[in-house]
């Protein structure tokens, strides 16, 4: 099977974290994964914060998206809405939607923000809106996770989240539940990723 890519964009590192935990979670069900950046619209004062935060990852290729598996997606929480990079990256694909390249393909969304009521839901399903314009899947998180009835920070049935309080210079660690959710939405995708191909 092709793998699933992981894609994302981080300026501190927080939405990394996630993106790392959700390549745990696909690789644990014997299942390929590949884990990519989008390009950066450059800001000079940012830049050595984000080279820091994406830690060398590559770009991601159009090439790379066409054959993924499935998809995992994930930008940090601007104003409710997914961060500029990764919309510029998926106005970018208008060559992969007229050939249907995604179609019946699963995929997953997932954000960070500063705090608890930051947006996250509405980032979340601002970023599903492309993606079922591809025709893919939408793949969420079942309440049967228990996470999703104990946590504290993040967590949602649209997708994993991770609260990272403001101001700090370097990301927090996932909580347990957070991780718990990452590698479980991981696993979610892989399984999904496998059932479709089988009807393809």
């Amino acid at each position: 099977m092709h793998p699933i890519l992981v894609l994302y964009y981080s300026r501190h590192g927080s939405t990394k974290r996630l993106a790392d935990a959700i390549a745990q979670g696909v690789s644990s069900e014997d299942m390929p994964v590949i884990v990519r950046t989008v390009k950066r619209i450059h800001d000079a004062q940012d830049e050595e914060t984000e080279a820091n935060a994406s830690d060398m990852v590559p770009e991601v290729t159009l090439q790379e998206l066409e054959q993924c598996s499935g998809l995992a997606l994930g930008s940090p929480t601007r104003f409710g809405n997914m961060a500029a990079p990764v919309k510029h990256f998926l106005d970018s694909t208008s060559s992969q939607w007229l050939k249907g390249s995604l179609i019946n393909k699963p995929a997953c969304v997932f954000t960070s923000s500063s705090s608890m009521h930051g947006g996250q839901e509405s980032t979340l399903l601002s970023m599903m809106i492309p993606l079922m314009h591809h025709g893919m899947v939408i793949c969420g998180l079942p309440y049967s996770e228990p996470e999703l009835h104990s946590t504290t920070t993040g967590g949602s049935p649209y997708g994993v989240t991770h609260v990272a309080h403001s101001g700090q210079t370097t990301p927090e660690r996932l909580s347990a539940d957070e991780k718990a959710l990452c590698l479980a939405q991981g696993k979610r995708l892989a399984m999904l990723a496998k059932k479709l191909e089988q009807k393809t």
